[in-house]
């Protein structure tokens, strides 16, 4: 069921309204998904007071707000799956990333030996140095120790095309797998780019187009803000992922991965209106006001090509 909120009342809510919702990180840019379809689907994570993720919603718990629709009568509403979990994993084999290479090396291993829910075939892992990202293997990471041997004789070295592999990977996991089904791309790199064809907005519209989740693991040891860390940042934040400081680690983000997995829902409804444009799209409790909710902010309809 959609109801009609008028101008007037929407924006007298409005401020009660976006006291309630989670928006990501500060200052990030709003993150959009598209259709070109008469039934929206959105996918989001549920959160608690203390952050962290809640596991047992029901579909009474939660309204969308679509532009000036309130929708609280959902055609499907589903807790992830994790036989629909595809994973892609970045390792950032260039000069730059070096000092942290094999960190790194043994965060991915310890990442994939912890995700062993997810069927092998929906793993895949990419390095990226010089001019075009890699792919070490894919649907046999796990199973045949190929992670650990293409692993364990990559060299770190040459110029880094972050963007670029972000691309790559983003369309590969586009193209793979379940098409319903939640893609998450783990990103390890100290966030610097110095060849890529493509920029970061390319990058983010890649993920966008293929409804993928960048997770960024920083390599920069140092406390202080820096650019390379805000490049992560942004593209976690514009994609409804997360972004972790090389303090965290891999272990902790992995945690956190999870646990966001555990908590994700994808709910479907009819498209309210067919007004050509973008669509504003916010999730809200209707009990509990202290849950909050992770989602993109919107698509577009019709469908807008990257």
């Amino acid at each position: 069921m959609a109801i009609r909120i008028s101008r007037r009342r929407a924006r007298l809510l409005l401020p009660l309204l976006l006291s309630w919702i989670s928006l990501g990180a500060d200052g990030e840019p709003p993150v959009h998904f598209r259709t070109n379809v008469s039934e929206v689907q959105l996918s989001f994570s549920a959160l608690d007071q203390n952050n962290h993720g809640v596991a047992t919603l029901q579909a009474g718990d939660f309204a969308v707000v679509d532009q000036s629709y309130i929708v609280r009568n959902f055609q499907s509403f589903t807790r992830s799956d994790w036989t629909k979990l595809e994973l892609a994993i970045l390792l950032d084999a260039s000069a730059s990333a070096s000092p942290h290479f094999r960190q790194e090396i043994a965060g991915i291993l310890e990442l994939v030996s912890q995700t062993a829910g997810v069927p092998d075939e929906n793993v895949a892992i990419f390095s990226f140095q010089g001019l075009r990202p890699v792919l070490l293997c894919s649907g046999d990471c796990r199973a045949t120790n190929a992670a650990a041997d293409r692993l364990s004789s990559a060299r770190a070295g040459g110029l880094t095309p972050l963007f670029d592999a972000i691309v790559f990977a983003s369309d590969f996991l586009a193209q793979h797998g379940d098409p319903h089904g939640q893609k998450i791309l783990i990103v390890f790199s100290d966030g610097e780019d110095t060849i890529s064809r493509y920029s970061l907005n390319d990058a983010i519209d890649a993920a966008l187009a293929g409804n993928v989740q960048i997770y960024g693991i920083g390599l920069n040891q140092s406390a202080c803000p820096c650019p390379s860390a805000a490049t992560l940042n942004r593209l976690a934040g514009a994609t409804g992922g997360r972004y972790f400081p090389a303090q965290d680690g891999a272990t902790r983000a992995l945690n956190v991965i999870l646990e966001d997995f555990r908590a994700t829902y994808t709910v479907s409804y009819k498209l309210p209106n067919h007004a050509s444009g973008f669509h504003d799209v916010r999730i809200f409790p209707t009990h509990n006001l202290n849950l909050e909710f992770r989602c993109r902010s919107g698509y577009y309809y019709p469908n807008r090509v990257r």
